[in-house]
């Protein structure tokens, strides 16, 4: 008797954080004709043509593309080579390192978490993380021995600063600033994710002991908050990070295609990093990274920040769940009302008065809006370190999502002109 009751509290306390059932059933996402939902397929065609021209041209290897209306995908489709060791060609199914497309997840994560009232945003992360208290700016370097001097904050980092880039933290070895890439490489952090047997906790405590960029919330730096707020999101949920995102998100949305490490049987549905040498594509080398992430190594690292594997498919539905203001196919993630805070200026001017950034993406403002080619007045989009991009209009209804899987590539204007064709085929 006692185990019985043992197991049902188990069972009623692992269930607390559940998505719940919505009044609102929207349909998981399907395929339609454009003229269905309001849009052309004669001027969809153009992205065929632009895809084609940018192969030819050598901007990039290839691509898949998808285009989602109401709820409906209306243009999804693959072109140019994935592999040129192998020979083989992209398809419409296959899976990139989606990098900082991570960040919105995790992002929603934590907004989960918020929503149960765990915590409250302008909370400190040293309430939860105690290795923050007593955070440090930088103020003189020698590059010499790398020893520094430092002044202490006056504000805490909170949980908004992570979400917001605005903490003072530093992104080690793409940082725009030396000081902070030599300091975070000698400390031990993990930048972007690795195959060797590290945790998020091991590196997040290393990452507590550095200074900052800057005083918390007076600027907008690139950072590695999402990463602090992984291990956050484990230390609040009492599960590890993969599987929360796992159990509470990707499962429910249906995104069997999204993990932090593939297994064995999603392993030819990766597409290798490719870069140009000597005029021809090749894939790329090892570097400060191991490009046969995520499918090899010690598999123990989540990053926040950037660690996600996915499909162009996986992430519309996420980005339409979004659109639905937190509700697909009768499963609430969000409620409408945190999904209208997250997608409101959380920097105030930081990114000037064109567009600016909210808890989870960067945002489009009525200026960025009136410029064109950049969707309506509050659209969210964000991209990849490996050339992976999206944008979803709430205004229009609409998703555009662009997968390519390169570095090193200096003349790739496929971005900004998928984002304009997808615009221009709105014929209703």
């Amino acid at each position: 008797m006692r185990f019985l009751l043992f197991y049902i509290a188990f069972f009623l306390i692992g269930n607390i954080n559940a998505q719940t059932v919505s009044i609102q059933k929207s349909a998981a996402l399907t395929a339609t004709t454009p003229e269905d939902v309001g849009m052309s397929s004669e001027r969809l065609a153009r992205i065929d043509a632009m895809c084609e021209k940018a192969i030819a041209n050598k901007e990039v290897p290839g691509m898949v593309a998808l285009v989602a209306r109401k709820g409906k995908i209306v243009y999804h489709k693959s072109f140019g080579t994935a592999d040129h060791t192998a020979n083989r060609p992209y398809a419409n199914n296959d899976i990139f390192r989606i990098a900082s497309q991570t960040k919105a997840i995790t992002s929603t994560a934590v907004m989960m978490l918020w929503e149960e009232g765990k915590f409250r945003l302008d909370d400190p992360i040293s309430k939860y993380i105690p290795a923050f208290k007593n955070q440090q700016v930088l103020k003189s370097f020698k590059y010499a021995d790398t020893s520094y001097t430092a002044i202490p904050v006056k504000q805490e980092i909170t949980i908004r600063h992570l979400l917001t880039h605005t903490s003072g933290l530093g992104y080690g070895v793409i940082d725009g600033d030396e000081r902070i890439k030599m300091l975070y490489q000698k400390a031990g952090v993990t930048d972007l994710f690795t195959t060797k047997p590290i945790t998020i906790k091991e590196s997040v405590l290393k990452l507590a002991k550095l200074p900052l960029h800057h005083e918390p919330g007076t600027k907008y730096v690139y950072s590695e908050g999402l990463d602090v707020l992984g291990y956050f999101i484990e230390v609040m949920s009492g599960m590890p990070f993969d599987e929360f995102l796992r159990t509470k998100i990707f499962d429910p949305l249906g995104m069997n295609d999204t993990w932090f490490y593939l297994p064995y049987q999603l392993h030819d549905k990766l597409v290798p990093v490719q870069y140009a040498k000597d005029g021809k594509w090749t894939n790329f080398p090892t570097t400060f990274y191991d490009p046969d992430y995520p499918k090899k190594g010690a598999k123990t690292f989540f990053s926040g920040g950037a660690g996600l594997s996915s499909t162009a498919k996986d992430y519309a539905t996420f980005l339409q769940m979004y659109l639905n203001k937190g509700e697909l196919n009768g499963k609430r993630l969000l409620s409408r009302t945190t999904v209208d805070a997250i997608l409101s200026n959380q920097v105030g001017d930081l990114w000037g008065d064109t567009n600016f950034y909210g808890l989870a993406f960067g945002i489009t403002g009525e200026k960025g809006a009136a410029k064109g080619g950049e969707g309506s007045e509050g659209s969210f989009w964000w991209g990849g370190y490996f050339n992976t991009n999206y944008f979803a209009d709430p205004k229009e209804d609409i998703i555009g999502i662009i997968m390519k899987q390169t570095q090193w590539t200096g003349n790739d204007n496929t971005t900004w002109r998928f984002k304009l064709l997808v615009g221009q085929a709105v014929d209703d």
